[in-house]
This record gives structure tokens, C-alpha cells and sequence, in this order.
């Protein structure tokens, strides 16, 4: 492994680059540099699946269940990808897998090892975790024309197959979709990955590897949900209601309304977080903590009048309007609020439901008021990688909080399981020092305020 790193870290600057080699030297180097037999990599084991039985979600331990083991190196196979990874980050399947709910992951990759000998790979005692990396390509697979060794990179989370029609209109209706490193093995929490290679994108020059690794996973699957005609399609003048505007998935839903001429209502849950959406731009901001929003009267029953509450606030701040798209991910606690609040004909746009996935809800509000539930679930290829242009040119900034060396990947979850966290968690993989990885210098420094934002949190 240490080849490898010695060779990522001297690759300097575009402009030394190209003295020292050109792009096909560069990419024979990089072939030639010897692949590992095994790497380091964050994984749950097959024989803890019920480590956590009888014990409430809160309090089930992700620092108990994630393990940095030493794992083979998989096999790469056409059509992907092997890269060495710098830095990955946290995401809430993370969270899900670590403390095995709603299932076992496990169930997945048996699944998946049944649909071809090459599948079978994945289908192992331990399931290394992750879905977003930072790196660059080791080898590639036949078939694979596009990206080489050498290659810095980004990866987002879509694994499909492609062999159905279904899924050639928009690749997440394949059948055969997956979320890389939660439903198949080998993700990015790894000094190595095995994603396909249409997986890959360029990595933004002008972030270090941790900046890069953070935006991949939330930032596609908010740009499908809020701005993707597959979504909500926000227009300019829209009032955005968006919950956890300050999170991993919200701090990008709040950039993207503010970018394409919306009005953002940022909900958040203390005065840290709401000055944070406001350092992004957004004036309307609710902390629903402070004004003590309580929308369950008990375990089993609502109370309307926390929605009616929670209606009358929004126009306050609005001049009156309320909101045309609400960006729901809460789920159980906030659903039926949504539901409530959205306008006459508003939309609102789910995913996630890190609160729970039973969602109630009063459906008089939403049938005899014309409203629509629009189900989101991360994004397409081109729908990533058009979220990634939009962080590669300096438009949507990533917003990572804290980074954390891979050993303590644990502690990471356990944050973002409790709520502790702001904006991205991101995670040291082979990169020895945060920082590094910085090719556009020029461009980082114009956005330097915005990059930096939440890293002094």
C-alpha cells in the first residue's frame, strides 16, 4: 500500500503533471504499481447481526459493531473499477448497516452473490461499508474505456446492471439497482474500493481529498429529489420548505434552492445550526426545538394543531405563501406536518425517513387539496454527475463538518446516529494528513470563505 500512496501524493500540481509525463506515461505507472493482497477496510461481520437485539435504536452502538479488518482484495471484473481510496465519509446507511435496521445488510449481498458467479464475490461473512470515495483508479476492468489508472476520481453510490429495458429511461428504475457499499460489498470506508465504472466521475480540483469524498451521496440524491424533473423540478420563486437544512442532505438542498432562485424555509433543530444556514445565504429559519414544535402527542397519535402551528409560522416568515415543495427525509416524526403544510397543489418530495419509515399522515390534506407524495431515491448517472459539475465549478460547496482517521470510523456513525454532527462526517482512508489532494489552487481560493465554512464549526 505504501507504493501506492508514495505514488498519489508525489503526483503535484496539473502543471507538473504534465512535465513529468504524459497522460498515457502516467497511466502505464499506475498499472504497474502492484495491487495488494489485502487492505484495510471498515466492516460489520456476518456473526453480529444480533449483537443489538432487545435494545432501542438509540441506543444500539455503532462503535460496537464497525471493525477495521484486514479483507482481500476482490477480484475486478468488466466493466469496474478498483481505486485506491483518500478519503470517504459517513452517510445515514452507514448509520443503518452498523446497527443492523431496518435488516441485516447481509440480506443483500446474498441476494446479490445468487445472480452471477462474479456476483458471488459479495456475498461474504463481513460487508465492508461505505458509499462515497475520493481516490484514484488502480485498475480497471475489460470493458472499461473511459477512466484509467491514474485517473483522480469521485465515485457516486448507483450500482447497476443494465441488462433490463426498465432501467434504460433512468437507471434507478433498473431492477437490478443497488446502493454501492450498503447493498454489494467492497465500499468506500476502505483504503481500496470496487466500484463499475460508470460509478466514476472527476474528482473537483480544487477540494482536498476529504472535501471531495463528502458531497457525493447527499449532494446527488438532493439535486435529484429537489431540482431533477425525476423530482420535485423547483423553479425559480418556489418556496422550499426543507427539513434538517443545516445536515448532510439538507446543507445541499438549501445551497441548490438558493442557487436556481428558490426560497428556502430552513428548519433546524438548535442556534448553531441555523446560523449555519445562515451563513449560506437563507433568511427564513425555523428551530423547531426552540419553539417547541411537538408534532406526537404520544407514540401513536398526532397533533394537527402542531401542524397548524407549524403552517402559521411559515407564512409569517413568507409574506403569506406557503410552500410549494417540501424536502422531506425525517419521515415518521415530521411526515404529517409535510403533508399539512405544503400548498394547495405543492409537492412533497421524500427519501431517507431517518426517524422512522412508517410515515401517518391525514390524506384529506393531501387528496382534496391536490398535493402530490413524490418518492426519491438517490439519483441516475446523469443526475450525479450534473451535481458534480455544480461542485466542480465552484457552485454548490461541499459542507463538511469534522474528519475522522479510518480507526475511528465507529465514533463517526455513533455522531451522525446521534444527531450530533453538522453538514458531512468525512473519514481519512489512505490519506495520511487532511488537506491534500488540491490541483486548481486559484479557483479553492475564490471559494475559500465557502469551503471553509462549516469546518470552523
Amino acid at each position: 500500500m505504501k507504493d501506492i500512496l508514495d505514488a498519489i501524493l508525489a503526483e503535484g500540481s496539473p502543471a507538473d503533471l504534465a512535465e513529468r509525463s504524459t497522460a498515457e506515461t502516467r497511466a502505464k505507472e499506475f498499472a504497474r504499481l502492484p495491487v495488494p493482497e489485502s487492505y484495510r477496510g471498515v466492516v460489520v461481520r456476518k456473526d453480529e447481526v444480533g449483537m443489538f437485539e432487545g435494545l432501542a435504536s438509540r441506543d444500539k452502538d455503532p462503535r460496537r459493531s464497525l471493525h477495521v479488518d484486514e479483507v482481500a482484495t476482490p477480484e475486478v471484473g468488466p466493466g469496474e473499477a478498483l481505486v485506491a481510496v483518500m478519503a470517504s465519509a459517513i452517510n445515514y446507511n452507514t448509520v443503518w448497516t452498523s446497527i443492523f435496521e431496518p435488516m441485516s445488510t447481509f440480506g443483500f449481498l446474498e441476494r446479490y452473490g445468487k445472480t452471477s458467479p462474479l456476483a458471488k464475490r459479495h456475498d461474504l461473512p463481513y460487508h465492508v461499508v461505505g458509499s462515497d470515495l475520493a481516490g484514484v483508479v488502480l485498475r480497471t476492468g475489460p470493458g472499461v474505456h473511459a477512466w484509467k489508472p491514474g485517473d483522480e476520481v469521485v465515485a457516486h453510490c448507483l450500482s447497476v446492471e443494465l441488462e433490463r429495458p426498465e432501467g434504460h429511461n433512468d437507471t434507478m428504475l433498473d431492477p437490478e439497482q443497488r446502493i454501492w457499499g450498503f447493498e454489494t460489498n467492497f465500499g468506500g470506508l476502505a483504503q481500496l474500493a470496487l466500484v463499475k465504472a460508470n460509478q466514476l466521475m472527476p474528482k473537483p480540483g480544487h477540494l482536498s481529498w476529504e472535501e471531495a469524498a463528502s458531497p457525493g451521496l447527499v449532494n446527488s440524491t438532493a439535486y435529484r429529489q429537489l431540482v431533477s424533473r425525476n423530482g420535485a423540478a423547483m423553479k425559480q420563486g418556489d418556496v422550499v420548505l426543507i427539513w434538517g437544512a443545516s445536515g448532510g442532505l439538507g446543507s445541499y438542498a438549501t445551497q441548490m434552492a438558493l442557487r436556481g432562485g428558490a426560497i428556502p424555509v430552513c428548519v433546524v433543530s438548535s442556534p448553531q445550526k441555523a446560523d449555519i444556514c445562515r451563513s449560506l445565504g437563507a433568511d427564513l429559519v425555523i428551530d423547531r426545538n426552540a419553539e417547541d414544535y411537538r408534532f406526537w402527542k404520544d407514540e401513536h397519535n398526532q397533533d394537527p394543531k402542531e401542524w397548524q402551528r407549524l403552517g402559521k409560522r411559515i407564512r409569517q416568515l413568507t409574506g403569506g405563501e406557503d410552500p410549494d415543495i417540501v424536502f422531506e427525509h425525517p419521515g415518521r416524526e415530521t411526515f404529517g406536518a409535510s403533508v399539512y403544510v405544503a400548498r394547495k397543489g405543492g409537492q412533497i418530495v421524500t427519501c431517507a425517513s431517518t426517524s422512522g419509515f412508517m410515515h401517518t399522515y391525514d390524506n384529506r390534506y393531501l387528496w382534496m387539496n391536490l398535493k402530490r407524495i413524490i418518492g426519491s431515491h438517490f439519483a441516475n448517472y446523469r443526475e450525479a454527475w450534473e451535481a458534480n459539475r455544480l461542485v466542480a465549478r465552484g457552485l454548490i460547496h461541499p459542507t463538511l463538518s469534522k474528519v475522522y482517521p479510518l480507526d475511528e470510523t465507529g465514533q463517526a456513525a455513533h455522531d451522525v446516529h446521534r444527531n450530533v454532527h453538522q453538514g458531512k462526517v468525512g473519514v481519512l482512508c489512505l490519506s495520511p494528513a487532511e488537506g491534500l489532494g488540491v490541483r486548481d489552487q486559484a479557483l479553492r481560493d475564490r471559494h475559500l470563505a465557502a469551503i471553509n465554512r462549516f469546518r470552523g464549526i
